[in-house]
């Protein structure tokens, strides 16, 4: 495995956008409610004021009774570094550009985006050919 990589025009250039399956949405749980049942299910989690955020799998949330906007999720496979500059603005701009909401996810190697699932195929086209251009 390669180490992180710094430059923004080379995370870009090496982002390698990737679908992943299924549809995920956002939801928030107050402090004392079902989160710690949920939080094993979750792909994500973020501690807000407000209560716990979690990212649920569709068919989790559902079964839950909780709903939100379907998210499509879209992998970064270049192995960004936490300190690197220039991917989250490059992206986000592009996506902007087309009219495209996305949430962005950074994790140690990866960041992994969150589309409407319905621009999911746009977004990938969006993401390929900025990694083209770099």
């Amino acid at each position: 495995m390669t180490g992180p990589v710094r430059d923004g025009r080379a995370m870009v250039a090496a982002m390698a956008p990737a679908l992943q399956p299924g549809r995920h949405v956002f939801v928030t749980l107050p402090a004392g409610t079902a989160a710690a049942a949920l939080a094993p299910r979750a792909l994500a989690s973020f501690r807000e004021a407000e209560g716990l955020s979690l990212v649920l799998p569709e068919t989790t949330a559902a079964e839950a009774g909780l709903s939100g906007l379907p998210m499509a999720w879209i992998t970064l496979g270049v192995n960004s570094a936490l300190d690197g500059v220039g991917l989250t603005a490059a992206v986000a701009g592009a996506l902007a550009a087309r009219g495209i909401a996305c949430n962005i996810v950074a994790a140690f190697h990866h960041d992994h985006l969150f589309v409407p699932a319905a621009s999911a195929a746009e977004a990938l086209d969006c993401l390929q050919a900025l990694s083209a251009s770099a």
